[in-house]
């Protein structure tokens, strides 16, 4: 796990054992909240332009979804930077340049 991942982590661990609330931190419930933390993110999109957006509660909802996402992979003990690497492997094999360069189309369509 690299320094970042590491010192973020620590922050939100010392941030949580201060409130006691590692007893509420199941994988169920830290899956829950990334989605639910995602979908306030997505709602500040609804019905509105790129112009419309309030940057700083992007910024907010953005960090609520990075707080989840560093709980969730310290419950299961996954390095981020290890999974998008290796996510990235699998999607440079599913999506080679000369068939998807510039195709909005997913790997299985046609």
């Amino acid at each position: 796990m690299d320094e970042f991942q590491k010192r973020l982590t620590q922050q939100i661990l010392n941030f949580r054992k201060k409130r006691n609330w590692e007893q509420y931190h199941h994988a169920k419930d830290l899956a829950m909240c990334l989605s639910i933390e995602s979908n306030e993110l997505l709602e500040l999109f609804l019905w509105k332009s790129e112009e419309q957006i309030d940057s700083k509660k992007l910024k907010l909802e953005i960090g609520d979804v990075f707080y989840s996402l560093l709980l969730l992979s310290h419950k299961f003990n996954i390095n981020l930077e290890d999974a998008f690497k290796e996510k990235m492997k699998i999607n440079q094999s599913k999506y080679p340049i000369d068939k998807f360069y510039g195709s909005n189309k997913k790997y299985n369509e046609d």
